[in-house]
């Protein structure tokens, strides 16, 4: 029997433990290493809260910042029990929720400040748990995103963690464009502030743009034993130097990614999904579950813009339930450049499909939070557009409702490394609209399974995305046939995570399933 740990910032194993597509991969790939007959730990931090009614396994004595730090390890219980599989959560005061979906904090003035100051210690708690045999003997490490990293950093560099070495250590990338870049000195959230007494080389840990920083993302792919991208069209693209907006390839990494595939250490896999056990949504149940959601919401202290939100979103909900539009599109992401850099540049566009859509009583409806310039972007074009259905707010009901009632998946990312939310339209057999990019282009087929634009500039890709929408009705009410044919063709692929973890077997795990 392999005996792995999975260390990441979200687990959606866990209740409200996720914020992106990560969750969804460190919930489902220990499912199927545990089908196997594999024993498979996961931990994650508590973020102040998860914690709670978990059953304490052992403190974890550690040294940072020139003193003693303790933190707590918990055995947690997960959604759905299965075989092999043991949930964990770090519990220090200094992991704190963030203000992105209780996990990360977004700190505009200096990025990462708050979250490497949790990172650390959640990863340092690892390694000496690791260390003290709380997860057993173990085999193989698979750390996701940088988050994670440093454990490799610690294995290299810190003489209290050298037995680490023994193990096998496997990194994701999930997003490529978020690195965790910080100074290596003279800043509280700075390498050297935590690990004062630690011998490491700046050379081998430095960012190439700001070579006085430490870059997280990259200690992942210089140290770990194999990498991983989630799609192989996104490995393809992370090979090549970006130059955004057109093109977003390796974001100034792509030099430390050449070389980990010229060693033989570089794959890309794409992400699968689920089709047993899952969360299933009640039909015709959509606009009561985003009143339901609304009031939830608004009864959180924390929310601002309590009566707009009531006026502009549930006021045009309400009016749904006895008059439904006609045509649903739907969106599902966080709210950040990744997904909606189109919109944030050019508004105009939006409007103009708002528009489109008006013309045969269609809506839009996006649901997330994330970054406040695109929240205030949506509220704001969502008070003039009364087709523009903004759910500034997280609800597994109302999203399980959106993959499963709407008309037309639009997914419209700046780039895209693999992407979950067109894999989950596309399994209740929903049409999905994308831009041409990343791993949407290895499960998005136009005019086949759904919809593609793409273009050699920006303004060309602008003027395709607004052309695509007018292709999108056109089919849907002038061709039944081919939207029907289209339909069944997405509800028929099945990107399989048994397919995908038989990948990380052979090439990433390097051991028989």
């Amino acid at each position: 029997m392999t005996n792995f740990l999975f260390v990441a910032a979200e687990n959606d194993g866990l209740i409200k433990c996720k914020a992106g597509g990560m969750g969804d991969v460190v919930r489902d790939v220990p499912r199927q290493i545990a089908q196997r007959g594999d024993k498979v730990h996961v931990v994650v931090p508590a973020y102040s809260r998860l914690h709670i009614g978990g059953t304490f396994k052992t403190n974890l004595h550690f040294q940072l910042r020139g003193t003693t730090y303790i933190a707590e390890l918990y055995e947690v219980v997960p959604k759905k029990e299965f075989p092999n599989i043991s949930h964990y959560v770090i519990h220090h005061p200094e992991i704190e929720a963030g203000d992105i979906a209780q996990i990360y904090h977004n700190n505009p003035v200096e990025p990462f400040y708050s979250d490497f100051i949790k990172y650390v210690i959640f990863c340092t708690a690892v390694a000496e748990a690791i260390k003290q045999g709380a997860f057993g003997e173990l085999d193989i490490v698979h750390m996701h995103d940088w988050h994670s990293s440093l454990v490799l950093f610690l294995k290299t560099f810190h003489p209290a963690y050298r037995d680490l070495k023994k193990i096998r250590y496997v990194y994701s990338i999930h997003n490529l464009a978020i690195q965790g870049i910080r100074p290596f000195e003279n800043n509280y959230a700075s390498l050297r502030n935590w690990f004062r007494d630690i011998d490491y080389d700046t050379e081998q840990l430095k960012d190439y743009r700001y070579q006085d920083c430490i870059n997280l993302m990259a200690v992942g792919i210089r140290f770990a034993d194999a990498v991983h991208t989630v799609s192989p069209s996104y490995k393809e693209d992370v090979l090549l130097p970006s130059a955004p907006p057109e093109f977003i390839g390796g974001e100034g990494l792509e030099v430390d990614l050449q070389r980990a595939d010229n060693e033989g250490r570089l794959f890309g896999i794409l992400n699968g999904s689920n089709y047993a056990n899952i969360r299933k949504a009640e039909k015709n149940t959509i606009y009561k579950n985003i009143i339901k959601a609304i009031f939830q919401w608004l009864q959180e202290e924390s929310k601002k813009y309590k009566a707009d939100f009531l006026a502009h979103t549930g006021e045009k909900v309400v009016k749904f339930l006895t008059e439904p539009p006609s045509f649903v599109v739907s969106s599902v992401a966080r709210l950040t450049e990744q997904k909606f850099y189109f919109f944030k540049r050019s508004p105009e566009a939006l409007i103009e499909i708002l528009k489109k859509l008006e013309s045969q009583n269609g809506v839009l409806m996006i649901l997330g939070t994330g970054a406040p310039e695109y929240e205030e972007l949506l509220r704001s074009i969502s008070y003039e557009y009364s087709n523009l259905i903004f759910i500034n707010a997280q609800s597994e009901d109302v999203i399980d409702s959106l993959y499963l009632e709407t008309d037309l998946y639009f997914m419209p990312s700046l780039f895209e490394p693999c992407g979950i939310s067109q894999m989950l339209a596309m399994r209740n057999g929903h049409p999905c609209l994308v831009h041409h990019t990343g791993g949407l282009k290895d499960t998005v087929e136009h005019m086949k399974t759904g919809f593609s634009f793409d273009g050699d500039t920006y303004d060309e890709k602008i003027k395709n995305m607004v052309a695509s929408f007018d292709l999108v009705l056109d089919v849907y009410n002038n061709d039944k046939a081919q939207w029907k044919r289209i339909q069944e063709n997405a509800k028929k692929m099945r990107f399989t995570w048994e397919k995908s973890v038989d990948a990380y077997y052979k090439l990433l795990y390097l051991c028989g399933s």
